[in-house]
């Protein structure tokens, strides 16, 4: 098995990466820990742990210091991280508790994140997923390696029957968490009851699955291949042309409108909902106001139609936090957004007038106005944002450049006339990158 590991663990320990394992404790993190341990003598890599503490059972406490005293044995170093578990989502206790420990996950650090998942799992998450009528994607299962999101599980395809063996011919101590003996969940009665009679009957049951979700899992990546050509230059922008999903079949404006929200951060929706999205999108008349509320982001969203393009808006967090540029090529905004200055000679902002003066980024209060253009009156800026057709969601959270009370820079509109760079004279070119 260790073989097995590290052959799987080879393409990703160049150049010398730090893998963080999710150590539960249980059976099979704890021998995925004894595997990497034993490897790290001979390779490339460096190893740490963490332990999400979710105050669910009566043992967690004893569950964290099982673990802390196992990775100080192996001199692993270990995070120990506290979540807190709503009950009251909606999403019922175990997917709850499952959010909450990828969220904390992810914030581990290192350049790969393992987790232990093993063949058994993916048996039993291929089932489940067809029982909910997913697609091609929730019928893939869990992949191997997902490198979007820097995860790895090189057990995927070892049976726990394996993984059993492995820790009792080690002598191997691990923790048992007593609600996996609980049928009230879905996975459980699965394990207890469901798989065993169909391995029973079907010896070869959960590689024959595993199987099935590496084919569709191929069939998955050739749909993503198809929506980025059908996306063509669009495939990872902010905004998506509906002629872009007119020109389509039907079926290949579903998978585009999908995957494009994936690579968005929205988790996929039902073959109901993209449908539904999808007619809201191309037939609605060509005014109306389309706001769609999307789900798996961070943050509250909603997909929106404006003058023939398709975007994803966010509320704008960073509404109350004033910034102020302190000479820096690229000032992140709090709400995901960026403003880039570009150091120019005689073009934008001359940094000569701008000298013992603070530049500081606010957003709109409304009633501003702003003169770009010498020998043009000054207009109101709601007139020259409609002039550049930037959507009406995206003007309230434009960011504008203040020099004291002046309002000396719009994005996309200009400079203020009496702030430009002359010929010759040092200058910075203001862009912004909308975080949506």
């Amino acid at each position: 098995m260790q073989q097995q590991v590290l052959s799987f663990l080879t393409p990703y320990l160049h150049p010398q990466p730090v893998l963080t394992l999710a150590f539960s404790g249980g059976l099979d993190s704890r021998v995925l820990l004894h595997l990497l341990h034993q490897l790290r003598a001979d390779q490339s890599f460096q190893l740490q742990a963490v332990h999400i503490h979710h105050g669910l059972n009566p043992d967690a406490d004893a569950w964290a210091a099982f673990c802390a005293a196992e990775c100080e044995r192996l001199q692993v170093p270990l995070q120990i991280k506290h979540v807190q578990v709503p009950r009251d989502s909606g999403l019922g206790v175990e997917a709850a508790a499952r959010a909450a420990r990828y969220a904390a996950l992810a914030e581990a650090g290192g350049d790969y994140l393992l987790l232990a998942q093993h063949e058994d799992d993916q048996a039993e998450t291929v089932l489940l997923q067809l029982l909910r009528g997913a697609g091609l994607r929730g019928l893939a299962g869990m992949a191997a390696a997902d490198v979007q999101r820097r995860l790895l599980r090189p057990l995927l395809n070892c049976s726990r029957a394996s993984l059993l063996a492995c820790a009792r011919e080690q002598a191997l101590d691990w923790v048992e968490d007593g609600s996996n003996a609980d049928p009230h969940y879905d996975r459980n009665d699965w394990r207890l009851r469901l798989l065993p009679a169909i391995r029973e009957r079907y010896p070869a049951a959960n590689t024959t699955l595993a199987r099935a979700a590496r084919h569709l899992a191929e069939a998955a990546e050739l749909l993503d291949e198809l929506a980025m050509l059908d996306a063509g230059e669009h495939a990872q922008a902010a905004t998506l042309p509906v002629a872009r999903l007119t020109l389509l079949s039907e079926a290949r404006a579903r998978n585009l409108l999908r995957s494009w929200l994936a690579w968005h951060g929205v988790q996929p929706p039902s073959s109901v909902r993209v449908q539904q999205m999808l007619h809201q999108l191309l037939h609605a008349r060509a005014d109306a106001a389309i706001k769609i509320v999307l789900h798996g982001l961070d943050t509250e969203a909603w997909l929106r139609r404006y003058h023939g393009m398709i975007y994803i808006e966010t509320n704008n967090p960073w509404q109350d936090r004033p910034l102020r540029w302190h000479g820096e090529e690229e000032l992140a905004l709090p709400d995901g957004g960026a403003l880039q200055f570009l150091r120019r000679t005689g073009e934008g902002l001359s940094l000569q007038l701008l000298q013992d003066k603070i530049l500081a980024i606010r957003f709109r209060q409304g009633g501003e106005r702003f003169k770009p253009v010498a020998t043009r009156p000054t207009r109101t800026l709601k007139y020259l944002l409609q002039q550049i057709e930037l959507p009406p969601w995206q003007r309230q959270r434009l960011p504008l450049l203040y020099a004291e009370d002046s309002l000396v820079v719009v994005p996309g509109v200009g400079v203020a006339w009496d702030w430009q760079a002359q010929p010759g004279e040092p200058g910075v070119v203001v862009r912004w990158r909308c975080a949506r």
